[in-house]
Parts: structure tokens; C-alpha cells; sequence
């Protein structure tokens, strides 16, 4: 996801410094080309040894060092940075980037950058809340800096509170958000539906079915990466929704319907991902339980058919659609575009080894009016960059 991209990493005199080495290994394993600048004081917590056995560049450390090819290196780094990220961060680095200070390596290579940059304070509750150190911090937002807030917790100190360094793989997202792809939805408003509904009969039981919501939530996290605004209306899920989505969570079909039509007439994309259930117990005398024989008599009715109410509300919106088949995968799913008036329908065959629910891979066949396009097996992540691609054509 990162290949071909340079990300620096300045890491500064924070006990948190140890975390940057795991930081780097997470770029690396996403094929990154990273580079390290280690400051005087950082170097007390970690050594330049380890992140050159993790990265495979030289840590940099001064700003004069001679032993290295003659080029002026914090301007060839400066230049060469897809991102620059200052992980941690101490109120002494925030300080001089504000204030424009450049004197050693870290603060003069940040100053010749001209990427997108990231500072991920780290650091005590009272130096965080510091009037002084959080002026330094609003006048970096102020000039497009990223600023990822501090986590409450235990910090080194024993103190409980602000600035607890956050989880690499937080700072992994901020990153990816950055940098991963090209912002080809930016602007655009996207509504994703995922996971399963429930529709319950009694207080202790509900019809559902064995959707997880995996492929809906890579979507929705395939379009914040392009840039996208997104909106992921999920049924139950026990999978971390994707960071920068605007949740809601839903229980029911008909609560879904409601969420998905109250903001479809402010959207541009909508992916109908959900496996939403197509009947739901109707309230008559029938809705019953047996107790004699054991077994229970219910009154079914169709739930809302929410892809065809928007096939049949769009104006300049496009639709994507799902389609789960068992037979006859084309005709079916052709039949569905029409009927439901849908742009595109994203279509798969349980019996298909590596498709269906609950796997971490699809085998899906992008279906359009003019157009069919079978893929091979791929992950869910890669199946979503798939569909967003044919999307955006």
C-alpha cells in the first residue's frame, strides 16, 4: 500500500521513544522507505543501532555528519518525504517547529519539508496542558500540521492522564489517510451499508444471518482513503469500524432504511453492502410460541426493499448493489440491476471457494449495463479498491 513512498520519521528525547521502532517496522511491512531522525535526547531512550537494523537506511543524527555522500542531506531528505511524521513528539520540538527554530538535524530537515506532516505529542499531563505548549500546538494546526491527540492513561511518571503515546497502528491510519492513495473522491459523499440486520419476535430471539460486514466496512474504508466523506450505517459487527467514519449503528431493517433515506438526497455514492433481511415477524395472532409441540409459528412480512427505493429515488447519485447467489450468477444479478435501477451490481456465489460470509477474501464479478467483470480471488481490501475503481470509471 506504501510502495514507492518515503515517510520520515523524527523521533525526539519522550520515553515513548521505544514505540517508534514499531511504528517503523508497520511502515516497512507496507513497503515504505523510511528514514529515521534521531534527536540528541531520543538517542538517550534508543539507539540509532536499532532503527538502522529495522529500516535499512542510516539514522540521522547530525546535522554535520561527514560520514555519509556529500549532498546537504536534511534538504535531499526534506525533499525525497512523501510524509513527515514527529513520533513523539516533546513540547521542546513543538516549540522550536512554532517557532520557527532550526538547530539540529530533526528541526531543520522539517522545515525544508514541503509534504504533509504529522506531530503526535507525547509527553506529561501538566507539560501537555501547558498554556504555552498548547499554543504552540494550535499554531501548527494553523499551519497545516496534523496533530493526532495523546491518549489518557498511565504515563512513565505514575501521573494518570493527557499524553499517553497513541497505538503505531493509529498513527499507521493517520498515515495511510495521507498518503495510501491518490484523493479521487475528495469532496464526495459516500454512504456505505454493512453487516447483518435483526429482526426480532420475541425479547430474547430475531432472524438473522451470517454477514459479518467485512467487505462493507473495506469499502467504507477504501473511500476515506480516496478522500471521501463517509458514512457507514452497520448492523451488529464485532469488527472495528474504520477511523474517520461517520457511524451509525442500526439494529433492524427498517432502522437502516430510515438512516439510509434521511441522508441519500446529500450523497454522491451509496453502496448497498449489507445482507439485510428480507422478512421480519409481523405482529398478528400467529406471532406465537407452541409450547405443547415445542416448536414456534410466525407471521412473516418483506422488509423495505431499500435498494429499489433508491434505484427509484436517484437523481445524480450512483449505486452500487450487492448480489449473493447460489445459481445462475449472471442472470440473476442482471435481473437485480434492472429491477432495482441500480448503476452496478458488485455480484458473488456462495459456493464459490473464498467467497461468501465471514471470509477474509471475495471472488466477486463487477456487473454494469454494458459491461461484465470477473475477478479472481482476492482479499476484501483488494476487492474494494476493485470496485471503487470501476466506480469512479
Amino acid at each position: 500500500m506504501l510502495k514507492d513512498k518515503t515517510i520520515v520519521i523524527g523521533v525526539t528525547g519522550s520515553v515513548a521513544a521505544y514505540k517508534a521502532a514499531y511504528l517503523s517496522r508497520l511502515f516497512i511491512k507496507r513497503n515504505a522507505d523510511v528514514h529515521i531522525i534521531l534527536t540528541q535526547n531520543g538517542a538517550r531512550f534508543i539507539t540509532p543501532l536499532t532503527f538502522e537494523s529495522l529500516t535499512g537506511t542510516k539514522c540521522l543524527t547530525d546535522t554535520f555528519d561527514r560520514n555519509f555522500e556529500f549532498d546537504i542531506k536534511h534538504i535531499s531528505i526534506a525533499k525525497k518525504a512523501d510524509l513527515f511524521i514527529v513520533a513523539p513528539a516533546s513540547a521542546d520540538i513543538i516549540g522550536k517547529i512554532a517557532g520557527g527554530i532550526a538547530d539540529d538535524m530533526l528541526s531543520t530537515t522539517i522545515m525544508a519539508a514541503v509534504c504533509p506532516k504529522i506531530i503526535v505529542p507525547a509527553m506529561n499531563t501538566n507539560m501537555l496542558h501547558n498554556s504555552i505548549v498548547q499554543e504552540n500546538i494550535e499554531k501548527l494546526k494553523r499551519h497545516n500540521y496534523k496533530i493526532i491527540a495523546p491518549e489518557r492513561g498511565l504515563l512513565a511518571c505514575k501521573d494518570v492522564g493527557d499524553g499517553k503515546f497513541p497505538e503505531p497502528e493509529v498513527i499507521l491510519e493517520y498515515a495511510l489517510h495521507e498518503i495510501a492513495k491518490n484523493k479521487d473522491m475528495k469532496g464526495k459523499k459516500v454512504i456505505v451499508t454493512a453487516g447483518p440486520t435483526r429482526e426480532a419476535f420475541d425479547p430474547v430471539r430475531f432472524i438473522s444471518n451470517h454477514s459479518t460486514g467485512k467487505m462493507g466496512y473495506a469499502l467504507a474504508r477504501e473511500c476515506i482513503m480516496r478522500g471521501a466523506d463517509v458514512t457507514l450505517i452497520t448492523g451488529p459487527s464485532s469488527l472495528k469500524p474504520p477511523m474517520f467514519a461517520n457511524v451509525v449503528n442500526v439494529l433492524s431493517a427498517e432502522e437502516m432504511y430510515e438512516e439510509v433515506i434521511k441522508r441519500f438526497d446529500f450523497c454522491d455514492y451509496i453502496f448497498k453492502a449489507a445482507a439485510v433481511c428480507d422478512y421480519t415477524p409481523s405482529e398478528t395472532s400467529d406471532n406465537k410460541i407452541k409450547k405443547s409441540s415445542g416448536d414456534m409459528s410466525v407471521s412473516l412480512k418483506r422488509t423495505k426493499d431499500i435498494l429499489r427505493t433508491l434505484g427509484e429515488r436517484k437523481k445524480n447519485q450512483f449505486i452500487c448493489g450487492f448480489s449473493m447467489e447460489t445459481e445462475n450468477l449472471l442472470e440473476n444479478s442482471r435481473e437485480k440491476l434492472i429491477k432495482k435501477k441500480a448503476d452496478m451490481i458488485v455480484a458473488n456465489n456462495l459456493k464459490t471457494e473464498g467467497a461468501g460470509f465471514g471470509t477474509d477474501t471475495n471472488v466477486i464479478t463487477i456487473i454494469t449495463k454494458n459491461d461484465v467483470k470477473k475477478l479472481s480471488k482476492m482479499s476484501k481490501e483488494e476487492a474494494a479498491c476493485e470496485i471503487v475503481n470501476e466506480v469512479i470509471k
